[in-house]
C-alpha cells in the first residue's frame, strides 16, 4: 500500500463518518417526526448557519483567540513547572500536593472567583484555559522525565555531558510523546474551559455566550449551530497539536542518523 493511497484513507474515514452521522440524524428527525422545537434537522441547522454567519463567525474568532492564548500558556507553564519539579525534589514535594488538591475544586467554582477577582474582560477567560491544561501537562511531563533509563543519564554523564546537554538530548526528547498526548486531551476539554468562561466572565459575545442566548430563547437551531462551531473549534484545535507533534518529532515519520562528534555532549 502506498504512502499517498494510506493517506488518502485516513481522510476518507473520518468524511464518511460524518456523513453517516448527519444522514442518521436527518432520518431520526423524519422518521421519529420529532418537532423542530425539540430537534432541528441538519437542514434547519445549516440554515441557521447561513443566516447568521456574521455573528457565528466572530463569536468563533474570538473564543478561538481566547483558547489559544490559555492553550499555550496553561502549556508553557505546566512544562516549566514540570522541568522545575523534576530539577528540585522539594520544590516537587512543595508543589505536587497542591497541584493534585487543586483539581479537586470544580472549574465553574474557579470561574466564578476569578470573576471577582479580574473582571470580565479577557484575563479570566486565558485563565480558566490555562488552567485546564496546566494539570495534564505538569504531570505528563514529569512522568515522561522520570521514564529516562538511569544507565543513560550514567552514561553519558561519563562521556562529560553537562546539566544542560543531559536536559537537552537525553530528558526532553523523553517528554515528547506525553507531552502531546496531554496537548491531544486538552485540546477538546479546553474548548469546554472556554465555555465555561464565556458563560460566567464574558460580556463581548463569543460562541459560549451565543450558545447561551440560543438557549434561553428555545433557539434550538441556534444552539446546535454554536454546538457545530465548537466541535469545530475543538478538531481544529487537535489538528493543530497533531501538526506540531509531527514536525517536532521527525522520527515518527522518518529515520535520519544524527551527527555526533567528541564534543557532542559538551556546551
Amino acid at each position: 500500500m502506498s504512502e499517498r493511497y494510506a493517506l488518502l484513507l485516513k481522510l476518507l474515514y473520518p468524511v464518511v463518518a460524518l456523513v453517516l452521522v448527519i444522514a442518521g440524524w436527518a432520518l431520526a428527525v423524519d422518521a421519529f417526526e420529532i418537532p423542530r422545537y425539540v430537534m432541528p434537522s441538519p437542514m434547519d441547522v445549516a440554515n441557521h448557519i447561513a443566516d447568521d454567519w456574521p455573528a457565528l463567525v466572530k463569536g468563533f474568532g474570538q473564543t478561538f483567540m481566547e483558547f489559544l492564548l490559555g492553550f499555550l500558556a496553561g502549556a508553557i507553564a505546566g512544562f516549566v513547572f514540570a522541568v522545575l519539579m523534576d530539577a528540585s525534589r522539594p520544590v516537587r514535594g512543595i508543589l505536587y500536593p497542591v497541584l493534585i488538591t487543586s483539581q479537586a475544586i470544580p472549574i465553574v467554582a474557579i470561574s466564578a472567583a476569578l470573576t471577582i477577582w479580574l473582571g470580565f474582560g479577557l484575563a479570566p477567560k486565558l485563565v480558566i484555559v490555562a488552567l485546564v491544561v496546566f494539570f495534564p501537562v505538569v504531570v505528563n511531563v514529569l512522568d515522561g522525565l522520570a521514564s529516562v533509563d538511569k544507565d543513560i543519564l550514567n552514561l553519558v554523564r561519563s562521556m562529560g555531558a553537562s546539566r544542560f546537554s543531559i536536559f537537552r538530548h537525553v530528558k526532553l526528547p523523553a517528554t515528547y510523546t506525553p507531552l502531546f498526548s496531554a496537548l491531544k486531551l486538552s485540546a477538546t476539554f479546553s474548548v469546554t474551559g472556554a465555555v465555561i468562561a464565556e458563560w460566567t466572565a464574558s460580556t463581548s459575545g463569543g460562541i459560549g455566550a451565543y450558545l447561551l442566548q440560543a438557549n434561553s430563547r428555545l433557539n434550538t437551531a441556534g444552539t446546535f449551530a454554536a454546538i457545530v462551531f465548537l466541535a469545530l473549534l475543538g478538531l481544529v484545535s487537535f489538528l493543530l497539536v497533531i501538526a506540531a507533534e509531527y514536525w517536532l518529532t521527525p522520527w515518527r515519520s522518518g529515520s535520519k542518523a544524527r551527527r555526533w562528534s567528541s564534543s557532542y555532549w559538551k556546551d
